[in-house]
C-alpha cells in the first residue's frame, strides 16, 4: 500500500533470492548429494521424463515470469535501446539466479533420497529438509518457501494488473488496489480449492510448460516482423536463431507432456 512499494520490492526481492541460495547451500552441503552422479546424468541421463523437464522449464521461465521483469524495468523508466546493457544484464542476472536456486534445490533434495531417506507424498521438500538437518532444516524450509512464495505472489499479481493497466493513464492508487484485490480473490479460490500446495504447483509448472510456446512465440514474432516497435533496435541474427530453436523445442516438449499431464490430474 506504500507509494514506496516498486522501490521496496526491488530490493527486499534480491535480499530474499540471496536468502533463498545460502540457506538451501546449506542443507545441500548438509546432505551430501552424489554430485558425480547427477553431473554424469545431466549429460547422459538415465531416465527421462518429458513431463519433469516441461514442468521445471514452465514453472521457472513460463507464465507470467516471460513478462513480468521486462513490465517491472518499464515501470521503472528502463526502456529503449539506450538500455540494451541494462536490460541484458537484469534477464541474464535473473535466470542464472533462479538456474543456481534450481541446482541447489536439486541437490539437496538429492543428498536425502540417495541417502535412503522416504520424503513425505504431502510435503516432499520439507521432510527432505528437516531429514537433511533436522529441526533446524525444517525452519530453513519454512524461510525458503515464504520467500519463494511472496515474491511469486507480488510478480504474478503486478503483471496481471500491469496487463490490464496504462503507466500513463492508470493512478498509482488504482493500480495498487487493484494488485490487492487480485491477491485477496486469488487466496480465496485458493483456499476454496482445498487442493494440496505440491499438487498445484506441479500442474502450475506444467500448465506454464505446456503455454511457454505461445509466449516465447509472440516475443520471437515481435523481434522478427515488428522491428518498427524497437525505434531502430534490431536484434542480433545469432540471438534471433538460438530463440527460434528454443521454441522448437518448446513445442516439442509441450506435445509430450501433454498426455502425461491430463493422465497426472484424472
Amino acid at each position: 500500500m506504500s507509494k514506496r512499494a516498486g522501490l521496496a520490492m526491488d530490493r527486499v526481492v534480491f535480499v530474499l533470492g540471496a536468502l533463498m541460495i545460502a540457506l538451501t547451500t546449506y542443507i545441500a552441503i548438509t546432505s551430501g548429494p552424489p554430485v558425480g552422479q547427477a553431473l554424469k546424468n545431466v549429460v547422459l541421463p538415465e531416465q527421462v521424463s518429458f513431463l519433469a523437464i516441461t514442468t521445471l522449464i514452465g514453472g521457472t521461465i513460463g507464465g507470467y515470469i516471460v513478462y513480468a521483469g521486462a513490465h517491472r524495468l518499464l515501470d521503472s523508466g528502463i526502456s529503449g535501446p539506450g538500455h540494451v546493457r541494462d536490460i541484458t544484464r537484469g534477464s541474464v542476472t535473473g535466470i542464472l539466479i533462479t538456474g543456481v536456486m534450481r541446482i541447489v534445490l536439486f541437490l539437496a533434495i538429492l543428498g536425502v533420497v540417495a541417502g535412503g531417506a522416504k520424503l513425505d507424498p504431502a510435503s516432499p521438500a520439507a521432510s527432505a529438509f528437516e531429514q537433511a538437518a533436522g529441526e533446524v532444516g525444517l525452519r530453513v524450509f519454512g524461510i525458503v518457501l515464504w520467500a519463494a512464495a511472496i515474491t511469486s505472489v507480488i510478480g504474478a499479481s503486478y503483471t496481471t494488473v500491469s496487463f490490464i493497466t496504462s503507466r500513463t493513464k492508470t493512478s498509482d492508487r488504482l493500480r495498487t488496489a487493484l494488485v490487492v484485490g487480485f491477491i485477496v480473490v486469488t487466496t480465496i479460490i485458493y483456499l476454496s480449492v482445498g487442493t494440496a500446495p505440491t499438487t498445484l504447483l506441479v500442474f502450475a509448472g506444467a500448465f506454464n510448460g505446456l503455454l511457454l510456446p505461445v509466449g516465447i512465440g509472440v516475443l520471437l514474432w515481435v523481434a522478427w516482423r515488428r522491428k518498427d516497435l524497437f525505434n531502430g533496435y534490431e536484434y542480433p541474427a545469432w540471438l534471433l536463431r538460438i530463440g527460434g530453436a528454443a521454441w522448437l523445442l518448446t513445442i516439442y516438449l509441450a506435445v509430450r507432456s501433454v498426455r502425461p499431464v491430463i493422465e497426472l490430474f484424472s
